[in-house]
């Protein structure tokens, strides 16, 4: 249950902060704000939360969790009434609304905090109510940056309801402030836990699920690989029984030395003993090499399960609410301001690392900084655009699957991308010389390969849902 109007106006008057100034700001969830205030040799720290049926603003001796990411909000909050002075702090009539407001030198900012279980907010605004920003952005509201906020107008005409004042008598010894925070901090988290472990539980099965059918998936394919070696034996008997092909049978039957059975192996009668044992020779490399990947994958899924689990059971033992939602919370930086080990984009496929570069800059950081001579280089011949480089593996080649999709980022990411039929070139980075009094990132490569491909759009969209998936 939120306080009422009446229990915030008592809170308020006890809390007494008129001429405080905001010496700092922590913002430990999305619902919960603490500001620590001093004026005077006293400290207080005004605890400001939203969550749903818990709504209140108190006086708080706890300690208050940082989170391990400073959020949106505390951000803002920071830049711009952290030293504020508190001219004045106040419910709006008796609507759950506290005005608070500030001076910060030559500024004046109106904080308004709404203690609505349905719809509490904390919102920021200049002399003239325009909104700088919000808790919570609420668009059909109009509750964002630049919008109005209007102060709801009391019906004088309604009766007003009468709400008493909770004493909180376990706590009857202490200040006011200090028996709801006490309360709240004892009754409030035993049904914010609740809630959350619920929702941890969801999250938790929704991801087991999803992780354990890609694991599934991975240990299917590697059992189909585990019958390359019928490949390779098949092969084997053309080549041990080629004599058979009669040129019009699609079909070669034999006595499998092995087993001593008739079997019958599909070939091509066009082709001659030894092209139609090569065909098979060739899908077992292809086989064996995909298996090879296909462990790196299967080893990678299992460590992310044990991962999952590991976190699970972190936010099962833990008792306090802020930690769990801190758990619970995804990373919420833009992509544009997260630190990143290199620039550009990267895919793991199949074991295999891929850079890309997009532009001058991205290409010449990379050549740099983040490859080596073994690496392989791709980019897209007589058009301007990004390089792409595949990581190279001890003791193994490039499989031609990985190769294509390395190709088709680079006229992606070039001025070939609508082209069409598109010529590319490649080598390996210890073969590429930087021209002299060239723009940055230009190079001119040597033992180069030829590569023609036609971009793949579903490959494409392939590449870009493994780099989603890979950042989430």
């Amino acid at each position: 249950m939120s306080l009422n109007c009446n229990e915030i106006n008592r809170i308020l008057d006890e809390l007494n902060i008129e001429g405080y100034f905001i010496q700092d700001i922590v913002q430990p969830g999305y619902d919960t704000l603490a500001l620590y205030t001093y004026a005077n040799g006293t400290a207080k720290t005004v605890l400001i939360c939203t969550a749903q049926n818990s709504c209140r603003i108190n006086e708080t001796r706890r300690k208050i969790v940082k989170n391990d990411k400073p959020l949106r909000f505390m951000e803002f909050l920071k830049s711009h009434i952290k030293g504020s002075r508190i001219e004045s702090c106040k419910q709006i009539g008796l609507q759950r609304i506290i005005q608070m407001n500030l001076v910060h030198g030559d500024e004046n900012f109106i904080l308004y905090i709404r203690l609505w279980s349905s719809a509490a907010n904390v919102i920021v605004c200049n002399e003239n109510n325009e909104i700088l920003d919000t808790m919570f952005r609420r668009p059909k509201k109009g509750e964002v940056t630049g919008g109005i906020f209007i102060i709801p107008e009391e019906d004088p005409q309604k009766e007003p309801r009468v709400f008493p004042v909770r004493e909180f008598e376990e706590y009857q010894n202490l200040p006011y402030n200090q028996r709801v925070d006490l309360w709240y901090s004892e009754h409030a988290q035993n049904l914010s836990r609740e809630a959350l472990l619920a929702q941890a539980e969801k999250w938790y099965n929704t991801t087991k699920t999803r992780m354990e059918s890609a694991l599934k998936r991975l240990l299917d394919k590697q059992k189909e690989f585990e019958s390359s070696e019928k490949l390779k034996h098949q092969g084997d008997l053309i080549l041990s029984y080629g004599y058979l092909i009669d040129g019009s049978s699609k079909f070669l039957e034999c006595e499998d030395y092995e087993s001593g059975k008739t079997v019958q192996i599909l070939i091509d009668p066009a082709k001659s003993a030894h092209e139609n044992a090569q065909v098979y020779y060739e899908n077992y490399k292809k086989a064996q090499s995909g298996a090879e990947s296909l462990v790196h994958d299967i080893e990678l899924s299992k460590k992310q399960l044990e991962k999952l689990e590991k976190k699970y059971n972190e936010i099962l033992n833990e008792q306090n609410t802020v930690k769990i939602e801190q758990l619970l919370r995804k990373d919420t930086t833009p992509k544009q301001q997260k630190k990143k080990a290199h620039p550009g984009l990267d895919y793991t496929i199949d074991g295999w690392y891929i850079l890309v570069g997009r532009d001058a800059n991205e290409n010449d950081e990379l050549l740099r900084h983040h490859v080596n001579g073994s690496d392989l280089w791709l980019h897209v011949r007589d058009f301007p655009g990004g390089y792409v480089f595949i990581k190279a593996r001890k003791d193994k080649t490039v499989p031609l699957e990985i190769l294509l999709d390395a190709a088709n980022l680079a006229v992606y990411y070039s001025k070939a991308r609508n082209a069409g039929k598109t010529d590319l070139y490649y080598t390996y980075v210890k073969y590429l010389r930087r021209a002299k009094n060239g723009p940055k990132g230009l190079v001119l490569p040597t033992h180069e390969k030829n590569l023609c491909i036609t971009p793949d759009k579903q490959r494409l969209a392939r590449l870009d849902s493994i780099r989603q998936e890979a950042e989430e």
